[in-house]
């Protein structure tokens, strides 16, 4: 097992050393087409120690730029974006090490977002403009592609909302539904998931439109499945969203640009353990990450706003006991590090990092 002990200023250690923090592990998915990267790796973190464990990596493995783990944490699937010849893979996943299954053909350009229940997988193709459903075999394997469903239209942003570019697929908490938001169109459309059917796996159920050229890219639900909340890549809105037995109705909008002449690329969105903050991180000339305080009815009310320390945030995860945020930089090939403070939701740099290159996407497991 490769070990990296993390250089720590004294203050920092201190910092550490004053907490009771567990051991984590993280998944990182990558870009590999820029040779800096060898595919899925596996990394424990102890932040008492300030050491970080390789514990393993998945290699041969073409883009696994998103991640999705299985509900009973046994199999891990990846997208292989690569346009018009991406795939979807599987893993069987065990004390942190992946042990490839199978690969099947993406049936789509640029598959960017990958969701997993007990019996489907799903994924959201961004330059296909649609969603694709794959069975799971006994074996956690996929099948063949079960349903393609193509979205269509566009919306007001002539650069970047000329067709439907869908980025996410989400799953409701209930497992009734199925969320994608649409990036080209600005609509967020709900399916109906039909586990048990082998064809209609998915029906259209609503749809609502969002503010024109905001972009729809990532949302993330609230424990008792009745709120959404959405980031609006193109404008960096934020909006609240209620969803009633699978009805969308937008409640509140905010904004992660507080600065004058910030160019917004919004990126990912996650709520605290608590649910009592909400996180959303923005790329562009921005690369901060703002928080925002989650009021008992779900509004939200603007924290303070701090750099990631890195150039494209493109996903962050918050570790399971609410204490540190991790904030995966593509383009400067680093995974930041950063102190939550439970009571506040406000964030300090740690000074702690992990190299690795080109990470996209982080899985706490």
């Amino acid at each position: 097992m490769k070990q990296f002990i993390l250089a720590a200023a004294f203050a920092g250690f201190a910092l550490f050393s004053t907490i009771s923090a567990q051991t984590y592990h993280l998944l990182v998915g990558t870009y590999t087409n820029t040779g800096k990267s060898d595919g899925i790796y596996s990394y424990s973190v102890d932040m008492q120690k300030n050491i970080i464990s390789q514990s393993s990596i998945a290699k041969g493995v073409l883009n696994p730029s998103f991640l999705a783990l299985s509900p009973d944490k046994k199999f891990v699937y990846s997208v292989n974006q690569n346009d018009k010849n991406s795939s979807v893979s599987a893993f069987g996943f065990d004390k942190g090490k992946l042990t490839f299954l199978n690969k099947v053909d993406a049936n789509a350009a640029g598959p960017c977002y990958i969701s997993v229940t007990n019996k489907h997988v799903f994924t959201a193709n961004y330059n296909g403009g649609s969603l694709c459903v794959f069975g799971r075999n006994t074996d956690g394997s996929l099948t063949e592609l079960l349903q393609k469903i193509q979205h269509v239209g566009k919306s007001t942003n002539t650069e970047r909302q000329n067709e439907p570019h869908v980025h996410q697929v989400l799953i409701s908490r209930d497992m009734k539904y199925l969320i994608a938001n649409d990036l080209g169109t600005d609509k967020v459309t709900v399916y109906s998931y039909n586990s048990d059917d082998q064809t209609s796996i998915l029906v259209p159920f609503d749809t609502l439109t969002v503010k024109l050229g905001s972009g729809p890219r990532h949302a993330t639900f609230s424990k008792n499945g009745q709120r959404l909340y959405l980031v609006q890549e193109i404008d960096g809105t934020v909006s609240v969203i209620e969803m009633k037995k699978g009805k969308l109705k937008l409640v509140q909008e905010s904004s992660v640009i507080r600065t004058k002449g910030v160019v917004a690329r919004a990126a990912d969105i996650h709520l605290s353990p608590d649910e009592k903050f909400l996180y959303v991180s923005n790329r562009g000339t921005a690369n901060d990450i703002s928080s925002f305080s989650v009021a008992g009815n779900g509004l939200l009310s603007f924290v303070e706003q701090v750099s990631t320390k890195g150039d494209g945030p493109r996903n962050f995860a918050i570790s399971p006991d609410g204490l540190f945020v991790f904030i995966a930089h593509q383009f400067t090939d680093n995974i930041s590090i950063f102190k939550r403070d439970i009571t506040t939701g406000k964030l300090t740099d740690s000074g702690q990092q992990i190299m690795v290159g080109a990470p996209v996407c982080l899985l706490f497991y």
